[in-house]
């Protein structure tokens, strides 16, 4: 969080039950963001988010179909390039594809 927030300015932290922790909660709110974390209910009852909270959680999800969409399906398990600028033209072309896809179904 600390890194991309020198970075890049952004409001929310996203993220699964495996970082539900107060510290990081607070240092998500130390830092301006609003923190989307996923309860985990190991450690008590399950805190389900508000509803508007949960609608910008389904975000993560997005992302997270997207990224394994790319590793499963369109090589971006075994990249065999060397170099960055290889390795993002690679990876680009599976997200290219992608948004191909998409595209599609969304015509059909």
């Amino acid at each position: 969080m600390r890194q991309t927030s020198q970075r890049d300015t952004y409001l929310y932290d996203l993220a699964d039950a495996a970082y539900c922790s107060p510290i990081l909660r607070a240092e998500s709110r130390r830092l301006g963001h609003v923190p989307l974390i996923d309860h985990n209910p190991r450690r008590g009852e399950k805190i389900a988010f508000a509803p508007h909270e949960a609608e910008r959680y389904k975000a993560r999800s997005q992302v997270e179909r997207t990224n394994s969409q790319l590793k499963d399906h369109h090589g971006g398990r075994q990249v065999r390039v060397r170099g960055p600028a290889k390795v993002y033209t690679h990876l680009m072309f599976g997200i290219l594809v992608i948004a191909a896809e998409q595209i599609l179904r969304l015509l059909n």
